[in-house]
């Protein structure tokens, strides 16, 4: 069958990784970490994984007219995300701050720059095309996109906390479900180490457990479930399928260091299942 075709609609980020042996506590200096910038960002961490797991992908987002624009734009460029309808503004591209300890636990501080300035008239979908949409740009052009989308709509609904659209399949971690202003319709929920359930208008219809990895860092282990999720069910895959193969996804990332630089590609997750 062709590949899928999908839209994603999010953020870019350029992610600034310190990781040391521990996270500090509060007021307190860590000396022992090594640097390093790593392309990230919700939105392009899908774009890029979706399109590493064979969907033709396509992205549109906001990066500022700044140095740190190409560094951001460099994965989805590398893994042949169309950047035709890419918006640039005057001020800074996005950035991700972001502390990785030895055991691959991270704590995440984003300052969203351009961003915020992807507006609803900036988006023009293609006809036909599924729509990935993330959280990390204005609300105001998700619900557009919601609205607009012809194809199948899926929402990463993360960051929790505020509005959220109706989707296919809204996709969240446990926390993000409790802030999920409502459960109606298909929900994905990640769950960690313990894998990933599918629930549907409240009530579970599948789970899936994990393969065992060493983890080291867990920073874009739900962007690589997300899309590995999207494009399963994309490619006519059945939901249990989809959900096993989304959770290996997640687990491969977790086991790499960075964000982009951990995400899978299909022949990857179908060796590991």
């Amino acid at each position: 069958m062709p590949a899928p075709r999908l839209t994603v609609v999010g953020s870019i980020n350029l992610d600034l990784v310190a990781k040391a042996e521990r996270l500090p506590r509060p007021g307190e200096t860590l000396t022992d970490a090594t640097f390093s910038r790593i392309p990230g960002g919700k939105g392009a961490n899908q774009a890029v994984a979706a399109a590493r797991l064979g969907a033709v992908v396509s992205m549109i987002a906001c990066v500022g007219d700044d140095e740190l624009a190409a560094p951001a734009l460099a994965g989805l460029e590398e893994a042949g995300v169309g950047l035709d309808a890419l918006k640039r503004t005057s001020g800074s591209t996005g950035v991700a701050l972001i502390i990785v300890d030895a055991a691959g636990e991270n704590v995440i501080v984003v300052a969203p720059g351009a961003n915020l300035e992807l507006r609803p008239e900036d988006v023009t979908l293609p006809d036909g095309d599924a729509v990935l949409c993330q959280l990390e740009i204005p609300i105001e052009t998700v619900e557009q996109v919601a609205f607009n989308a012809s194809g199948e709509f899926f929402l990463n609904a993360a960051p929790g906390g505020g509005r959220v659209p109706a989707a296919d399949i809204t996709i969240v971690n446990r926390y993000e479900l409790e802030a999920l202003p409502n459960r109606n319709g298909v929900i994905a929920v990640t769950l960690g180490a313990e894998g990933a359930i599918l629930l549907e208008e409240g009530e579970e219809v599948a789970r899936a457990a994990p393969p065992k990895v060493e983890a080291v860092d867990g920073t874009a282990a739900g962007d690589a479930f997300t899309a590995c999720l999207v494009v399963s069910l994309l490619e006519g895959r059945a939901r249990d399928e989809a959900l096993h193969r989304a959770c290996a996804a997640g687990a491969i990332a977790a086991s790499r260091f960075g964000a982009q630089t951990s995400l899978p590609t299909a022949e990857e997750v179908d060796s590991l299942l």
